[in-house]
């Protein structure tokens, strides 16, 4: 009986951790920064506090898309920015793909925001972490 209750738990738990996910998020693979953006420090690497004026920066202009925890399933092919292919990518080129956007898959150039608050988002982007990390 305690063996049929672990495994009904399990399951359940692994349904939670799917449903986060934005299963039909399929990502662009020709859209990459070039090398010269890949390459850019952040200049508030050292202020990570600042990752909360981000944060108040994904909410008024990314999360209708991306959803509050970054996970994209609020939108059928929004980005989710807690996968581990974002999240491995470099500040210099999140930045560049906030900054440039991506027409083709409804990604908007976020270029109108002045350049230190585009910063503030990639620091708020690393912040964002599934709740379980097995489920990424």
């Amino acid at each position: 009986m305690k063996a049929l209750i672990i495994c009904l738990a399990a399951i359940a738990v692994a349904g939670l951790c799917l449903s986060a996910q934005n299963l039909a998020y399929v990502p662009d693979s020709s859209w990459r920064a070039p090398q010269s953006a890949v390459a850019r420090h952040n200049p508030l690497s050292d202020r990570r506090e600042l990752a909360a004026g981000g944060r108040k920066l994904f909410a008024r202009n990314c999360a209708d898309c991306h959803g509050s925890d970054g996970s994209g399933n609020e939108k059928k092919h929004s980005a989710d920015l807690q996968l581990p292919m974002v999240q491995e990518q470099s500040d210099g080129a999140l930045f560049w793909k906030i900054s440039n956007g991506n027409t083709v898959r409804g990604m908007p150039s976020w270029s109108k925001l002045p350049e230190l608050q585009r910063w503030q988002l990639v620091l708020y982007v690393r912040t964002l972490k599934p709740a379980d990390p097995a489920a990424h």
